[in-house]
């Protein structure tokens, strides 16, 4: 357990070389540090998803989590994520700008002092699936962690939420090249049990190296401490899969 750390805001070369906002925390400690992309859930980069950077950085990790609504324009975060969420989530996130917005957060970890070159990739809810996508489609990430992604496969089109529902990314699957991690609740309906062991056969059919967890009692952000689908119990042993996860391919 590392004792200090720095936490800033910094901005880095993200899709089509714009530069990004994201909030970044880093051990202070001599080194060499592992990185994770930490990519935020729909909500946006709220103050839990800050929190979730700073658990990194007081593991031992150089932790960065990219605003993917950056582009949306300045504001308070939860203006901003809003705005996204209001003319839906494929338009305001395409997958082309989140995985070159990944990529370039990469990087900037990787060019932190006392790096050690291995940087992973974690993300919650959209975040999950983008990890997903990006486990399939940024060969500079080492590792990544699914936290219930939701619309991994297919979903059929939702009349309460805006815009065309995000396409599934099940069928990238082959080109997987590193290992996934996948953490997910048993009572979640977006990815569903079912929908979670389709996840898992296709993977299994394609020899992809993958391990799942799954949490009797627990929904979707069953993580998230400020939150009412928050269960400590499950939270804490997804948390110790993560970083024995984590340690065993990123140190």
């Amino acid at each position: 357990m590392k004792e200090g750390m720095i936490v800033e805001v910094v901005g880095f070369e993200g899709y089509e070389d714009t530069v990004i906002e994201g909030y970044l925390a880093r051990p202070v400690t001599a080194g060499p540090t592992p990185g994770v992309v930490v990519l935020h859930h729909a909500p946006g980069l709220d103050p839990w998803c800050k929190e979730v950077v700073r658990r990194f950085a007081s593991r031992g990790y150089t932790a960065v989590a990219p605003h993917l609504y950056h582009r949306r324009g300045p504001g308070h975060w939860a203006d901003v994520a809003a705005a996204a969420r209001a003319e839906g989530l494929a338009k305001a996130m395409p997958n082309d700008q989140v995985m070159g917005d990944i990529a370039g957060a990469a990087a900037y970890v990787r060019a932190q002092p006392g790096a050690n070159g291995r940087v992973g990739v974690i993300g919650f809810c959209s975040g999950g699936r983008q990890a997903f996508l990006a486990a399939c489609d940024v060969p500079s990430l080492d590792a990544a962690v699914d936290c219930w992604g939701g619309s991994v496969l297919p979903q059929p089109p939702d009349p309460g939420r805006p815009g065309p529902a995000p396409k599934g990314v099940i069928h990238r699957a082959p080109d997987m090249a590193m290992p996934l991690l996948g953490i997910f609740g048993n009572d979640d309906l977006n990815p569903a049990p079912e929908q979670v062991d389709e996840i898992e056969r296709v993977l299994t059919k394609h020899g992809k190296s993958f391990e799942f967890f799954r949490y009797d009692g627990a929904g979707h952000a069953f993580f998230a401490s400020d939150k009412p689908n928050y269960r400590q119990e499950q939270a804490v042993d997804g948390w110790e899969r993560v970083f024995e996860f984590y340690n065993e391919h990123l140190r």
